[in-house]
């Protein structure tokens, strides 16, 4: 595949604190690459970094084979981005704004206009287009600011956060937007702490923490480094000496206090994602040793992997901790 975004080795800190340390990755015409961890990990700043917002301390940034670090390009045209921040003008209509980031862009006057109505449509904002931005839902100025972004038709568009803070219509709606553009072959970098977006949208993802890469990979490639697991719940008032007599790998309460839960994870890493055979004859002689015990099993359930699952296992906390 054709490689349109590479960074290599960015690195920044800011008084005297390191907060993105040797990040490097690649997104490829047609992928969507997920940039996923949790606030503060050190997301925004590679993003600025890329947009050429701030400058790094090392490392490299090039676009369609171009050097952008450090230095004005023309091939800055090939790039859209979505900030994590609204940037659009809210006493000007809709399309006032686009029309005057279309300018920006340098789009003819006859190709402007025919741009700014397919955006608009795009969007969902048609019947909206000559309405203030300023009277707006927070979900209609993120659409908005989204259209301004692939105005230009980049070959690369940056998405930091782009859909904090929107209802559940406007979120579907531009995650279609995003899944269409990558299928047209739009390289897609996408910066979200919600991980389900990432699963949703993206071929690819890296996991970053504390300014640094944990893994990388395709969805598949992550989602088999997750060990199956099984839970079993048994009732809350099950004796504490029978369950320890069973190999579990884990036991605690659920949520609801209405059941005591068994955890059951596979040793080693599979080729595919799920539980192996070593697995599931753990759990059928654990329920075996249970019902010898007259303890009733009340649910089983295969934990699916997950991008949050694997963040665990690389932290040992959850992304919303």
């Amino acid at each position: 595949m054709t490689e349109l975004l590479q960074v290599k080795q960015l690195t920044r800190s800011f008084d005297g604190k390191k907060v993105v340390d040797g990040v490097t990755f690649s997104v490829a015409k047609g992928e969507a690459f997920g940039l996923l961890g949790p606030n503060g990990a050190g997301k925004s700043t590679t993003m600025m970094m890329i947009c050429g917002i701030i400058p790094p301390d090392d490392g490299t940034v090039t676009l369609a084979g171009m050097a952008l670090t450090g230095q004005k390009s023309d091939s800055r045209q090939q790039l859209g981005v979505v900030p994590q921040d609204l940037a659009i003008y809210p006493d000007l209509t809709a399309r006032e704004n686009l029309m005057f980031f279309g300018a920006l862009y340098h789009l003819r006057p006859a190709q402007l206009k025919q741009r700014v109505d397919h955006v608009l449509d795009r969007v969902g904002l048609t019947a909206r287009a000559s309405d203030l931005a300023g009277s707006f839902s927070g979900g209609m100025k993120r659409r908005l600011n989204f259209a301004a972004a692939i105005l230009h038709q980049p070959a690369v568009l940056i998405l930091d956060e782009p859909t904090v803070g929107v209802d559940p219509h406007s979120r579907s709606h531009l995650l279609d937007c995003v899944r269409e553009l990558r299928d047209q072959g739009t390289a897609i970098l996408y910066c979200s702490h919600y991980m389900e977006e990432v699963e949703a949208v993206c071929t690819s993802a890296a996991i970053m923490d504390h300014g640094k890469i944990l893994t990388a990979g395709s969805m598949e490639q992550l989602l088999r480094r997750i060990p199956g697991e099984v839970e079993v719940t048994v009732p809350p008032d099950a004796a504490p000496d029978a369950l320890a007599q069973i190999a579990a790998d884990g036991l605690n309460e659920n949520r609801d206090g209405t059941g005591q839960v068994l955890h059951f994870r596979d040793t080693e890493f599979r080729a595919e994602p799920g539980t192996s055979g070593a697995l599931s004859i753990r759990v059928a002689s654990a329920i075996r040793q249970l019902a010898e015990a007259q303890i009733p099993v009340l649910a089983i359930r295969t934990l699916e992997p997950n991008l949050e699952r694997l963040f665990l296992e690389l932290t040992g906390s959850s992304l919303r901790d």
